[in-house]
């Protein structure tokens, strides 16, 4: 990959590229995982059970095209995210991550559009799998997409 000297210059390259995948994140936070407190039973190992298709004894995440983490596909969607992010933890940087369609996912995830909004994606889970080793995946995605600090400026 090459040195970007403006955003515009990253707006071309990634235009040029066939899908990218974006995630506003407030600083602090990580771009695949949450922050779960021990009393919230809404999270578990970082995982929001909103995102997913638990089993019913919850050690399990079922296959499913509708249930998955959030990214945006579009400048315009990002941007109408970030924007929420921002109205909602005031004072505090959004960096935005983004991944590449291509890029090495983990088998057992794809990305999946949004049926009621093309430019919204979900990272699904498409094999049952553990709820530790969905973790150890999205970690692994993590650790290979790339940051815009401080978004605003980009976008």
């Amino acid at each position: 990959m090459q040195q970007f000297k403006t955003l515009e210059d990253l707006r071309q390259y990634l235009s040029r590229l066939e899908k990218w995948f974006g995630r506003p994140i407030v600083d602090g936070g990580h771009p695949t995982l949450y922050f779960d407190n021990p009393n919230d039973s809404r999270f578990v190992l970082g995982i929001r059970r909103d995102d997913y298709l638990f089993s019913q004894c919850g050690n399990w995440i079922e296959p499913s095209r509708g249930h998955g983490l959030s990214f945006s596909a579009s400048w315009r969607h990002l941007k109408g995210i970030y924007r929420l992010k921002g109205k909602h933890n005031p004072g505090k940087a959004v960096h935005v991550y983004w991944v590449l369609e291509k890029a090495d996912i983990p088998s057992g995830l794809e990305f999946h559009p949004d049926p009621d909004d093309d430019a919204h994606y979900y990272l699904c889970v498409v094999e049952r799998m553990r709820v530790d080793e969905l973790r150890q995946k999205l970690l692994w995605v993590a650790d290979r997409m790339a940051m815009i600090r401080d978004g605003q400026v980009a976008l």
